[in-house]
């Protein structure tokens, strides 16, 4: 249980999307909880958890302790509440979870949540899972989807998504050339194994591609098999969003363009082992091999490699396989990105940490446990860590994404950790002074260097330390002089002072009086540092026209493109173009996503323009547009945003990249 101890910690807290604080004083003033904590509550349990601090109100972005004059009743009240089944499925606090503190002379109650477990998930209100289940994104609450809701519901009775047998499909569906591979990296790795003289049939039986129900009698092929070793046709009627795809990029940009791809075309069996070991060797193809000898042998297989591999085996065997992402494995010159569907069991920083496990597919794991490849109890998200910590280069990145669709992502960056360029700017910059700062203070401070910016999610990354940790060492390192800071609260990043970096909202738009509501903007993406797209509609209302063009668009020294921030201010005959790129969508109610691309190209041709714009020139809302195409096309670096450092930011835009 954390304690707020002085106003700096709360509002300095206030940035964490973990942290919820309601006045609760009800109608009489004496304090009563809120119908609202009970989603608030649902939220936290499904995503990562948190704490709600009640008897504390927000004015105009400040937080105001309030107080709570009857704090035992609102515990009443709270534990009554949980154990009313009529109300909430499942109770997980404690006594120890609720607790009163002072502040500012006001008695305030914290109420921490815990993430439930995966055999708790999912929790949710008034005995209906399929619309009062909510998860917690950086906006607050959202319902989920019946989409989200029946994955959870089958993460929680299915300890292993891969076991499930499947009438039928027989050896017929095997594609013979992979299952005789593995056999021989079998051999390789156990050439004394006794499962090297069995039939097909029986190996599949021993490594788990064949199973027999005791209970039912029922015997067949299970996922794992089918996955594994099957036809592609076996494969698409076993699960039908299943798709892999391996991309060499030549650049280290977002947009969509290879040099070598590998995905199912026909030419090969598309199955989870052919794509294992023909990706891996493009990933490894042209690693430096340093010569090392063990045991008069010559070593081939660096940490990198180990790394490698892991990260690749890692992303096959937690894949959910009934998500609609496909697994994406990118290759370029200034990182490797690894990306499946479905979110991680186990938090990532309990993951990065090491010990605890929760394979998703766990017939899978151990078919490549049997051939050296892959790493048990909870120790292959270290060994990825340290392999890159060994080539001194910058930490991994392992995230999750719940916008859209749920995505686990892993990058690995082959930049060096500190330059000699970074080095020497520190020098200059802080002197004896950078010396005073702890490990992960420095790695702040360094990624800030070198990425331009650092924000809460970003820190978060490169430590193990709860992020409540994270949320207090930012604005710490601000109060010292090593950073500056720019936004406000979830939208906050930080910089070196001096440091030239992308232009925020707040530059751009200084001449903007603030608007009355505002837009909230999710990020990440693999191996996109552009974000994500969550926003709720608004117009912007500024102050002087000099700051149009002709057509009244808004300009900015800093933006190299003009901003359509609202239709009213566009000439009548720019407003009529525009109205014509966006006829098709207006005259069809139903558009292909190619059809809906192409409006949305020509009408973010030449300038950004704000997703309230578009929103008013499709006839579509915010939210069909966002989820269906915007977000999409920012992945593919067909669209990129105006402000990428601030990609929560209600004054974001968009233009064709």
């Amino acid at each position: 249980m954390f304690k707020i101890t002085d106003l700096i910690d709360l509002q300095t807290l206030s940035e964490s999307v973990e942290l919820e604080f309601k006045q609760a004083q009800g109608q009489d003033g004496q304090g009563k909880l809120p119908q609202d904590f009970w989603p608030t509550y649902c939220a936290m349990a499904n995503t990562r958890g948190g704490y709600v601090v009640l008897g504390v109100k927000e004015k105009q972005g400040q937080f105001i302790p309030v107080g709570i004059n009857n704090p035992e009743k609102i515990k009443n009240e709270l534990f009554n509440n949980l154990n009313n089944q009529n109300l909430v499925n499942v109770n997980l606090l404690t006594d120890e979870d609720v607790q009163t503190t002072y502040l500012n002379e006001k008695l305030i109650l914290v109420i921490h949540v815990p993430t439930a477990a995966r055999h708790q998930k999912l929790v949710y209100l008034k005995n209906n899972p399929l619309e009062n289940t909510y998860i917690r994104l950086h906006e607050g609450d959202r319902h989920c989807s019946h989409e989200q809701v029946k994955r959870m519901l089958a993460e929680q009775v299915e300890d292993s998504r891969d076991d499930k047998i499947f009438i039928g499909f027989d050896l017929n569906d095997i594609e013979q050339e992979s299952l005789n591979a593995y056999k021989q990296l079998l051999a390789i790795a156990k050439p004394q194994h006794p499962w090297l003289e069995l039939n097909n049939i029986d190996l599949m039986a021993k490594i788990g591609g064949w199973r027999k129900d005791r209970q039912t009698g029922v015997e067949g092929m299970t996922l794992a098999g089918i996955l594994m070793f099957g036809t592609w046709q076996a494969i698409q009627d076993a699960v039908p969003n299943y798709f892999v795809d391996y991309q060499e990029r030549p650049e280290a940009k977002t947009e969509l363009r290879w040099i070598d791809r590998l995905c199912p075309d026909g030419t090969w069996s598309g199955n989870i082992f052919d794509f294992y070991r023909r990706t891996y060797r493009k990933l490894t193809n042209d690693l430096k091999i340093p010569f090392k000898l063990k045991d008069g042998v010559r070593q081939d297989d660096t940490l990198i490699h180990v790394a490698l591999r892991e990260a690749l085996v890692n992303t096959l065997v937690h894949a959910d396989f009934t998500g609609r992402a496909s697994i994406l494995i990118v290759k370029r010159p200034d990182m490797f990105g690894f990306r499946n569907p479905g979110l991680m069991r186990i938090p990532p920083e309990i993951a990065i940490k090491g010990g605890e496990t929760d394979c998703r597919n766990r017939r899978m794991h151990q078919m490549f446990l049997n051939i050296g490849a892959g790493e048990r109890a909870g120790s292959g998200i270290p060994k990825i860590y340290s392999g890159w910590e060994s080539a001194n280069w910058r930490a991994p990145k392992l995230y999750e994404k719940t916008d859209h669709t749920e995505q686990t992502l892993l990058e690995l960056s082959t930049a060096s950790l500190i330059p000699e360029s970074v080095s020497e700017q520190l020098r200059i910059l802080f002197g004896a002074s950078f010396n005073t700062l702890d490990d992960f203070e420095r790695m702040i401070v360094t990624t800030a260097a070198i990425e331009g910016w650092i924000n809460h999610q970003r820190a978060c990354q490169l430590t193990t330390k709860h992020s409540r940790d994270v949320t207090l060492a930012l604005p710490r390192l601000e109060s010292r002089g090593f950073l500056v800071s720019s936004g406000e609260r979830k939208d906050k990043s930080y910089s070196l002072p001096g440091m030239e970096q992308p232009p925020s909202p707040e530059d751009v738009f200084s001449n903007a009086l603030s608007p009355a509501a505002g837009l909230t903007h999710n990020e990440g993406s693999l191996t996109h540092s552009m974000g994500g797209l969550t926003h709720n509609e608004e117009k912007f209302v500024y102050k002087a026209e000099k700051h149009r063009d002709p057509e009244g668009r808004y300009i900015s020294a800093l933006l190299d493109r003009p901003f359509i921030d609202q239709l009213e201010t566009l000439t009548p005959s720019f407003k009529e173009q525009l109205s014509t790129f966006a006829k098709l969508a207006n005259e069809k109610k139903r558009l292909t996503n190619d059809e809906m691309r192409d409006v949305i190209i020509k009408l973010c041709n030449d300038h950004f323009i704000a997703i309230s714009v578009l929103s008013e020139l499709t006839h579509r809302t915010s939210q069909n547009i966002r989820q269906s195409h915007l977000k999409p096309m920012v992945e593919k670096g067909e669209l990129q945003l105006a402000f990428p450092n601030k990609p929560n930011s209600p004054k974001q835009g968009y233009t064709v990249k």
